[in-house]
Formats: C-alpha cells, structure tokens, sequence
C-alpha cells in the first residue's frame, strides 16, 4: 500500500456502478460516508483503505476506503 502523504493515500472522483457501489479508482467507497456528506463528482483525498470484507463487491473491489475528505489539492492520481 502507498505511503499516506499529506494530501492522503489516493485522489480521484467519486463515481458509482451499476451495482450502486460508490467508488473511486479501484477503491471502493463507504456506502454511508458518501452518503452522508458528499456526492457523485467530488473530488476526494483517500486517508485510509482497509480489505473489502462484502462477499458481493470483493471481486470488483477489493479493497475499501473507510476514511476520505474533499481534496483541497491535485495529487495527480
């Protein structure tokens, strides 16, 4: 796993399947995080990222990012 660096482990736009997973990149996103505060099209920096433990999203993500906030800069990810 990268280094978390001030700007956080990962950057990217929050999208969502057609599954209705919110994700962004290869990770897959906390259904109720997203929900609560942000929305498809955001810009998010990814502070932590944990295995994906759901038996019906592991295949397409297998790993889940369980803390991540609105990006304040372009980490070029």
């Amino acid at each position: 796993m990268p280094r978390e660096t001030r700007e956080g482990l990962y950057q990217g736009i929050i999208e969502q399947d057609q599954n209705g997973n919110y994700f962004c990149g290869p990770l897959l996103l906390d259904y109720q995080l997203v929900r609560s505060g942000f929305k498809i099209g955001d810009r998010i920096s990814v502070k932590k990222v944990v295995g994906n433990t759901s038996a019906k999203s592991m295949n397409d993500y297998p790993q889940k990012a369980v803390k991540f906030s609105l990006a304040v800069a372009d980490h070029n990810n």
